[in-house]
């Protein structure tokens, strides 16, 4: 954490975290231009940024992409905000909840985290319905080869639907697959109306992928969900989603508990639901 506090501190830094919390995923000539200062300074700060894990990067086509990432303010969170509740972390609660509840100019989702474990170990967890019903509720039915149809089931709901499928598959470095299917039964098992069904069920099917790389002990796991169109109101669901399906994956693996709160929440209030 004391990366975390180093890269806060500076303003210059925050003023970065502010321009992507106002529209993520930015280049560093865009970031460059937003501030008054020269081109190797802002990398250099963004460095830190990445270093402390505030920041995530992404690479589309030759562009390079930046990301606010929220693990590391859930994390400050955890250890200091909820188990102290002081007013001198105040900033960092407010902090905490700009980056993670503000609605962000940007039509995808992008999160990093660092788990204690290996790769093998993250792609199985990923996988094998037997780990993911445990921090996720969720267990999915396909043999993980690219093309391969995939069936949902959560809570006695099972969707099925030829557009479920994987998209890419290269064991313990990235996994790829297209969203879920809103039927009617999922829609009356989670309590959506009528209307909000009709409203996400007329989205464009989304995707995502895990990236899974190894650093030394840790394996770096960036989750992206993408493919959503402007003001999509499954990308504002599964943005409020992902950090506890995630956080709850990292528990699990570190410590073989998931965390409580995460499987069998409502789809608007936590988890992003298949």
């Amino acid at each position: 954490m004391d990366e975390v506090f180093k890269a806060l501190a500076d303003a210059s830094r925050r003023r970065l975290l502010d321009g992507l919390n106002a529209r993520d995923g930015q280049t560093l000539r865009e970031l460059c231009a937003g501030l008054d200062m020269a081109r190797q300074s802002v990398s250099k700060h963004l460095a830190v940024l990445e270093a402390a894990n505030l920041v995530t990067t992404v690479w589309r086509g030759r562009e390079k992409l930046h990301y606010l990432n929220a693990e590391p303010i859930n994390a400050i969170t955890e250890r200091w905000i909820n188990r102290y509740h002081r007013e001198r972390v105040r900033a960092l609660a407010d902090l905490k909840t700009a980056l993670e509840q503000e609605p962000m100019d940007t039509a995808e989702f992008v999160y990093t985290t660092y788990i204690n474990t290996t790769p093998e170990r993250l792609w199985q967890a990923l996988t094998d319905p037997a780990f993911t019903r445990r921090y996720w509720g969720v267990a999915v039915e396909t043999d993980w080869e690219k093309g391969s149809v995939m069936t949902w089931e959560q809570e006695g709901v099972r969707i099925s639907d030829p557009a479920q499928v994987v998209l890419e598959s290269e064991p313990y470095r990235r996994l790829v697959y297209t969203w879920h299917t809103f039927t009617p039964e999922w829609a009356e098992r989670f309590g959506f109306d009528e209307a909000l069904l009709a409203k996400v069920a007329a989205e464009a099917r989304s995707k995502v992928a895990f990236d899974i790389e190894p650093l030394g002990k840790m394996v770096k796991l960036t989750v992206v969900h993408d493919g959503f169109e402007p003001g999509s109101t499954v990308l504002e669901s599964i943005r409020q989603g992902w950090p506890a399906v995630v956080s709850s994956l990292k528990s699990l693996l570190e410590t073989g508990e998931a965390l409580p709160s995460a499987p069998g929440t409502a789809p608007e209030e936590e988890n992003p639901r298949p």
